[in-house]
Order: C-alpha cells, then sequence, then structure tokens
C-alpha cells in the first residue's frame, strides 16, 4: 500500500508538470487550429476574428504578461499566411481583426497585471497570517525541565495558516504544565480566541499554584474576550451587552502538570484524553469523564482534578486534537489512531518524540491523502530526567553513563 502511494504520490509532479506545458502551449495550438482550419476550407476569411481570442487564452490558462504578448504575436504572423491565401477574404476583415487582436492583448496585459498585483497582496496578507500564528503558536522548546516535547500544527486547507487549535508547555515553579484545545471555528474569530486563551494560560501557570484556579483564569479570560468580540460585532447594542453574545462559542481544552518526581495531574473540559506511550505501544489514558468545553456552561464549583499514573523516565504521553481522529479516508473511513501510534512509538528507540509526531502526521497525511476536514494539532511529552538505580556508580554518573534508569 505504501509503495502505490508513493508511486501515486510521484506520478503527481509529472502530471502537474504536464499540464502547465499544455496551458504553455495552448495559445499557439489554438492559432495553429485556426490557420489549418481557414486554409483547409473555404470560407473566405468567415473565421479569422479566432485568432483574436488567443491573447485571452494565455491570459486565463498562465496569468504571464509574456504569455499575453507573446500569443498575440502569433495571432498577428498568422494574418500573414491567411491574407495572401484567402484573398477572397475582404481587407476590412483582416484590419478589424488586426484591432482586435490588439485589444484583446491590451486588456489581457491589463487584466495579467492586476492579477499579478493581488497574487503579491495575497502573499503578503499569508505572510502576516503566518507571522502571528507562529506568535501565538510558538513552536515549543525541544526540552523544557527534563521533558522532550515535540509538537506538530497541520491545516485544513492548502491556503489555510490560521486555525483554531492550540497548544503551550511552560515549565514553572509548580511543574511542567502543558495546554491543548481547539476553539470552535477557523480564521480570524478562532484566533482571536486562540489569542485570548494562550494570553491567559502563559500568564496563570506561574502566578497559581493550583491547576483548577488556572483554569478559572482560562474561564474568565475566554468569557471578557467574547463580550469585547459581541460588543464589536454588535455595535447597536451600546453600552450594554448583547443579546445571547457569541453563545455557541466554545474550547475544548486539556491541562495538564507534569511535577517533578513524575506525578501527572489533569483536568479536561471537553478534551480528547491522552494516549500513555511506552515500549509495549500506546494505551489510551482516560481517567475519568471530561467536563464540558469551556465556555459553554459555568464550571462547577469543585473541579475534578484527576491524578493520572506517573510519566516514569523513558515513558511519554502524546496528546492531539480532534482532527486526528475525525480524519478520513475517500471511503469515508476514520483514521486509526490507536495503530499508528503503536507502529510509530515500536519503530523508535528511547525517547524521540519527534519521532513519534513524525510517524503519526506521516500516517496522518497518508490515511486521508492530504486532504484534512479540520485542524490537527500532535503533541508528545516524553520525561527524559536523570533516574539514578540504587547502588549506581557515582563516577558513571558524573560521566553521564546512567540515563533513563539504566546504566549503559
Amino acid at each position: 500500500m505504501i509503495r502505490s502511494w508513493a508511486r501515486r504520490s510521484a506520478a503527481r509532479p509529472r502530471a502537474a508538470r504536464a499540464r502547465r506545458a499544455f496551458v504553455l502551449v495552448l495559445p499557439g495550438l489554438w492559432v495553429l487550429g485556426v490557420v489549418v482550419w481557414e486554409l483547409c476550407t473555404p470560407a473566405e476569411g468567415q473565421f479569422l476574428q479566432l485568432l483574436a481570442a488567443a491573447p485571452a487564452i494565455a491570459c486565463a490558462g498562465t496569468g504571464r504578461r509574456q504569455c499575453v504578448v507573446l500569443g498575440g504575436l502569433c495571432a498577428l504572423l498568422a494574418l500573414l499566411p491567411l491574407g495572401t491565401v484567402s484573398s477572397g477574404a475582404h481587407p476590412l476583415t483582416r484590419v478589424g481583426t488586426c484591432c482586435a487582436v490588439l485589444v484583446v492583448v491590451a486588456a489581457s496585459y491589463l487584466t495579467a497585471g492586476r492579477r499579478l498585483r493581488l497574487l503579491r497582496e495575497l502573499e503578503r496578507t499569508k505572510e502576516v497570517a503566518t507571522v502571528a500564528q507562529q506568535v501565538l503558536l510558538r513552536p515549543p522548546p525541544s526540552r523544557v525541565d527534563g521533558i522532550v516535547v515535540a509538537a506538530d500544527h497541520l491545516a485544513a486547507g492548502e491556503a489555510a495558516t490560521v486555525g483554531g487549535d492550540l497548544y503551550d508547555v511552560v515549565a514553572t515553579r509548580h511543574g511542567v504544565r502543558v495546554v491543548i484545545g481547539d476553539v470552535r471555528g477557523h480564521g480570524l474569530g478562532a484566533l482571536g480566541t486562540v489569542a485570548a486563551v494562550l494570553g491567559s494560560f502563559r500568564e496563570a501557570v506561574h502566578d497559581e499554584p493550583e491547576l483548577g484556579s488556572v483554569l478559572r483564569r482560562l474561564e474568565r479570560a475566554l468569557h471578557r474576550h467574547l463580550r469585547e468580540r459581541a460588543r464589536a460585532e454588535h455595535p447597536s447594542a451600546g453600552g450594554g451587552e448583547p443579546e445571547n453574545p457569541l453563545s455557541e462559542e466554545f474550547v475544548t481544552l486539556l491541562l495538564v502538570e507534569i511535577a517533578r518526581d513524575g506525578a501527572v495531574r489533569t483536568l479536561n473540559c471537553g478534551h480528547p484524553w491522552p494516549y500513555r506511550l511506552s515500549r509495549s505501544g500506546a494505551l489510551p489514558d482516560a481517567p475519568g469523564e471530561p467536563m464540558p468545553p469551556l465556555g459553554l456552561f459555568p464550571l462547577p464549583a469543585e473541579l475534578p482534578v484527576t491524578d493520572c499514573p506517573p510519566l516514569l523516565p523513558g515513558q511519554a504521553i502524546f496528546l492531539h486534537t480532534d482532527g486526528a481522529m475525525d480524519a478520513r479516508d475517500a471511503d469515508g473511513t476514520f483514521f486509526p489512531l490507536p495503530q499508528a501510534l503503536d507502529e510509530s512509538v515500536r519503530s523508535v528507540r528511547d525517547c524521540r518524540a519527534s519521532a513519534v509526531v513524525e510517524g503519526v502526521r506521516a500516517a496522518l497525511l497518508r490515511h486521508c491523502g492530504g486532504r484534512l476536514s479540520d485542524d490537527v494539532a500532535l503533541l508528545v511529552l516524553c520525561n527524559d530526567r536523570l533516574r539514578v538505580p540504587a547502588g549506581a556508580d557515582p563516577a558513571a554518573l558524573a560521566r553521564g553513563r546512567v540515563r533513563a534508569g539504566r546504566a549503559e
């Protein structure tokens, strides 16, 4: 199956090159077809006007001004043999055709120039959106307080650079704290919500000693952002609160805290539970029922902070957004995430979090043919802290030969 997919992937560039070559020669083929038709049919120059379509075809096919000029030049040169052979054609017909070719060349040239300017503006807009996305969803460091981190983000569309997924890993005096979530929707509205949630998280994780207090700070930041957004979108409400301000907006969220001793605590608001990774494979880590997504209902008075099994050295957890589970192939089959995780974990050695992420990403794109229906965020946290076994040689420890709970 992998070989056939690789052959299809290799055939796509060849097909794209063939299409581009055909589009480039299409105006010349059009002129040649008109010339042959006029020479082989006693039409007395009735098809000369069709030559004026050559520069328009070049403009529509390639959008390049050079191709437009070349198509118009071919059409004008084709009038010379047709004017000699088609002696029955009225001279005004050839003059009118020449004028029509020149007019179409001028209009197509201007259209191609406008298209080029619009493409440049689009590229600049995409660059700005990409920079904004990178500032908000900045790549986490490869190592945070002894935790090896690997992350990846896949946009739903080829031209989409702004999505609604969020994640971050921060080292604090309370431990390594992680957030991963998915904002409802896409585009600039979702990006504003991502900025509000991530900004509040990056400040609250250092101030709040309890994980539940961090979640309440995120809830207040989300509600404040939604109220301000509702006022901006409904200015007719004046200074008061608009009716039902963005009541359908919500964020699925998972907070994870990894202490220095490996203890793991979580708070889940409607987000998929993580997977526990070890040498034996991947197992779902679902210690309980999650709360509703953040923003739909008020948080309860007592937050169900869940104590998960400790993350021992050499072990890892895999976090993801629901776009990974919802990805389908051409037959509508969902992506088998646990199977892909098992294969990726068993194919790597030691604590290579980046290899696990790359393996899942490749399997996901292979399954859906590169066409995602939703944004996908992947995050792997591997405990690579030093664990010294009893009776370990201090000299070997100093040389760094005792790693991940085993002596090399």
